[in-house]
């Protein structure tokens, strides 16, 4: 074998080059244990967070409050008045952040159509404990058709490789269409305008722009440029 350093052949018992010093290493033969280069740690270490206790001390922290302000309600009142409304929110919101969480893959084309329900469901509760008749003509259209058009999205966007724009082109039509329907719907139900005043706005400027994406999705030439020129697209299948 040869000095690493200056390259002086050297006998397998050799230790250290006669000619610089330079310790020997030979490849083939056992090294031994130097020194770490730095000292060990001997503090304890701490056991890694159980997900599901976070989960469950998260579903405490809503439970809580929640049972608070019935027995509040409760109390002050001999009755359920103001708790329906907290302890709604508090489902809506426990359903939307903390209930996913629960599982290790959480599947948003499921997801997405329950909290359009739980929000259904607590807006027709609310209908019913303040005696109105909005439900059925404005919130649950309105609502299904959020919930149709934001899970049509969700699906096509996680299902569909390569579609994004098309998807998007789409879903800003969608959106165009659906200021319409909110006026209209707000319109007969509560009797505010004979015609439409604003919905139109939202609309053309949703058209302009979806459309622009479909055809930026259809011209694959003009696609190529945008993303050479601008880095636009990166992100989507040319």
């Amino acid at each position: 074998m040869y000095c690493i350093k200056c390259g002086v052949e050297l006998a397998d018992s050799e230790k250290v080059c006669p000619l610089c010093g330079t310790p020997v290493f030979h490849p083939d033969l056992p090294c031994g244990q130097g020194e770490p280069p730095y000292p060990p740690d001997h503090r304890p270490r701490v056991d890694e967070v159980s997900r599901a206790g976070v989960l469950f001390v998260l579903t405490v922290l809503f439970v809580l409050p929640a049972v608070i302000s019935v027995l509040c309600d409760w109390r002050m009142g001999n009755g359920i008045v103001w708790s329906g409304y907290v302890v709604g929110g508090l489902v809506v919101l426990y359903v939307a952040v903390v209930l996913p969480l629960w599982f290790k893959r959480p599947n948003p084309a499921i997801f997405v159509p329950i909290d359009f329900i739980v929000i259904g469901l607590y807006l027709f509760y609310i209908n019913f404990a303040t005696h109105g008749h909005w439900f059925l003509t404005f919130a649950l259209p309105v609502t299904g058709a959020a919930m149709v058009l934001v899970t049509t999205m969700v699906v096509l966007l996680r299902y569909v490789p390569g579609g994004a724009l098309y998807i998007c082109g789409g879903a800003l039509l969608g959106s165009g269409g659906f200021a319409v329907l909110l006026e209209w719907l707000l319109n007969v139900t509560f009797h505010l305008h004979d015609t439409f005043l604003w919905s139109f706005y939202p609309l053309a400027v949703c058209t302009v722009l979806g459309a622009m994406l479909l055809v930026i999705a259809i011209c694959k030439p003009l696609r190529r440029s945008l993303h050479r020129k601008f880095f636009l697209l990166s992100l989507i299948h040319i």
